[in-house]
């Protein structure tokens, strides 16, 4: 594959996948979680140094591989194949769910309220398969088309940052909307930790760059600083828009929201089309980044015959895995016409904070064969764990079911194909 990304468009794409993620779909939920606005922000706290020690790991291992994959292949060169494959899995379980999520948020926004929810689901399908459609002509087009979309993005949440931290329609003061509670019942500590979890989903657009490192110029260079850059500026992004949307809703309506950046930006008409066009543009921007992951993340297992040899094929023009990307988007849009949004963010959590516990892993044991045990990565794979315990026990239930699945199909296939003796 060819190394056409520079910095600018790499540290683009990572933004384009987390601002669509977090902004317009997990606010809402978290806060009913955390139980409070006081809880939310401290939620957001947690989330924010697992994530950021995810980051470092992450970034660590792509300098040292800056291959297609992402951590299916640190797992893979660092603890051995059967780390690699379950890290590639839940990566590509994980983010399915995120796809059909952010697909769902889209049409949420994008069409007029009181839409007939098959209409919905319709429209979102069509939407995963024209970005799918998009993926397999070239990487340098996705990243021009995310550059777009992440502007466009911006701009609907900076009006909704604007409307929400204005004193003009505020439900309180922001000093009243952080310490009110979700109705009678506060926040607690596993509320909290909930919380966090949930937002995770919000903040592993930053894989996406990794997954890109055989189309990154400079890898060991580009990649590390393309994911501090996007993590930190989405960081202040998702604080104060936080800060606005507990200003302008409230702690209560905010919990109770499916869309609450339209809802708070209400009594705003200037504002409206800025945010229905923005929070569109966000989950069309996340989705684009997150289809390219997952296609280089299953082109990557192909080559190694964990998923059909088939998926490996590189178009002869463009340079991409049109198979892989064409299959992964089949596979959304068959989700998004039966997939509720609200479970398909835990899902996603679940088997994407599996898939960093495996890259904090594969740092540690890249570092320990240097003589270092960093903290950072003996945090975010504690971090991990933590979070994942935290999640909807639905979420966590069908989550190990279908990793569960994964592996015992994998035991299977090497208990048919390798000689006694043989490992995997």
């Amino acid at each position: 594959m060819q190394r056409r990304l520079d910095l600018r468009d790499a540290t683009t794409l990572g933004v384009a996948s987390m601002i669509g993620a977090g902004a317009f779909t997990v606010l809402g939920p978290a806060t009913d979680a955390a139980g409070s606005g006081r809880g939310l922000l401290v939620a957001l706290a947690v989330v924010a140094v697992v994530a950021w020690c995810n980051a470092w790991s992450s970034a660590r291992l792509a300098a040292r591989h800056p291959s297609s994959g992402g951590t299916y292949v640190y797992g893979r060169a660092e603890l051995g194949p059967w780390w690699g494959f379950s890290a590639g899995w839940c990566f590509v379980v994980g983010k399915t769910a995120s796809c059909a999520a952010m697909a769902t948020a889209f049409a949420a926004y994008a069409l007029p309220e009181g839409t007939a929810e098959p209409l919905r689901r319709v429209v979102a399908a069509a939407v995963v398969v024209g970005l799918t459609l998009l993926t397999t002509v070239g990487v340098t087009r996705t990243a021009r088309a995310a550059r777009a979309i992440v502007v466009v993005s911006l701009a609907g949440l900076l009006a909704a940052v604007v409307v929400g931290l204005s004193a003009r329609g505020a439900a309180q003061p922001w000093w009243a909307a952080v310490d009110g509670s979700v109705g009678s019942v506060g926040p607690d500590a596993y509320g909290v930790a909930q919380a966090a979890g949930l937002l995770f989903f919000a903040f592993a657009g930053y894989a996406r760059v990794a997954t890109l490192g055989e189309e990154v110029r400079d890898p060991e260079r580009t990649i590390p600083r393309a994911i501090g850059l996007a993590f930190a500026f989405v960081l202040g992004v998702y604080v104060l828009l936080a800060l606005a949307l507990l200003r302008g809703l409230g702690p209560t309506a905010l919990a109770g929201s499916a869309a609450p950046l339209r809802e708070l930006v209400d009594g705003a008409a200037w504002a409206v089309p800025l945010v229905v066009v923005g929070a569109g543009a966000a989950s069309v921007g996340a989705l684009l980044g997150l289809l390219a992951g997952i296609g280089r993340t299953a082109l990557a297992m192909a080559r190694d015959g964990e998923l059909p040899r088939g998926l490996a094929a590189l178009h002869p023009r463009h340079d991409v895995p049109h198979r892989a990307q064409l299959a992964v988007g089949g596979c959304v849009a068959l989700l998004v016409l039966g997939l509720d949004l609200t479970e398909a963010v835990g899902f996603s959590s679940f088997g994407v904070l599996l898939y960093y516990l495996v890259a904090n892993l594969a740092a540690l044991a890249m570092h320990r064969r240097a003589g270092r045990t960093p903290a950072v990565a003996v945090i975010g794979a504690l971090g991990c764990v933590a979070l994942v315990a935290t999640l909807p026990l639905a979420s966590v239930a069908s989550g190990v079911a279908v990793v569960g699945l994964g592996l015992l199909t994998r035991a299977v296939r090497l208990s048919r194909t390798r000689p006694p003796g043989v490992v995997g």
